[in-house]
């Protein structure tokens, strides 16, 4: 038996692009930043920034598309996937991945969650 399940809970990097495939696809794309703080031995505090790339698909991208904008927060569930491209230059390249299944956007000014949850899974085009 294997998992692969992400839980992410961080900061929207860039408004999401979106891509139109056929038959009606949608695929968004977008960076989600995650940070740690603490304090080290020196007493200053440290705040270490991951960014992560999110992949949604088909009705959830079309949520984000007109509900996710830069800076806003949000709670994403998902899996992770790695895959590798070949370059311009021929050099062989890897992308780690976030395919978001589900997603909450985490409303600031009323601190209450707006809940946008979807399930989709990847087409076999990427």
């Amino acid at each position: 038996m294997s998992i692969n399940k992400v839980i992410l809970v961080g900061n929207v990097g860039k408004d999401p692009v979106v891509r139109d495939f056929d038959k009606g696809v949608v695929k968004a794309t977008f960076p989600l930043a995650t940070s740690e703080t603490y304090t080290n031995q020196q007493g200053e505090t440290i705040t270490s920034t991951e960014w992560h790339n999110i992949v949604l698909w088909r009705a959830l991208a079309e949520v984000a598309e007109k509900t996710v904008k830069k800076g806003a927060q949000l709670y994403i569930v998902g899996k992770i996937k790695t895959r590798s491209y070949v370059d311009k230059d021929g050099n062989n390249k890897y992308i780690t991945e976030i395919l978001g299944d589900t997603m909450v956007l985490i409303e600031k000014k009323t601190g209450s969650p707006a809940t946008n949850q979807q399930h989709d899974s990847e087409p076999g085009e990427s």
